[in-house]
């Protein structure tokens, strides 16, 4: 769970700020789109298509 705790003379932009980067560090936004319930054919290709090229990328470092 990802928390941001606003200091005493800190802005609401600013926490806002650092909140979006530790969600974003954290991949929930990631997560939450793959377990929705309806995904378009547009985004199945896409995640496919890169999940292809980081296990290729993943076996090309890995070889014996």
């Amino acid at each position: 769970m990802t928390q941001v705790v606003i200091g005493e003379n800190e802005g609401i932009e600013s926490a806002l700020r650092r909140f979006k980067r530790q969600v974003s560090k954290a991949g929930i936004f990631p997560d939450m789109r793959k377990h929705r319930h309806f995904e378009t054919p547009l985004e199945k290709q896409k995640r496919k298509a890169i999940a292809r090229r980081t296990k290729r990328r993943f076996h090309r470092n890995n070889k014996p």
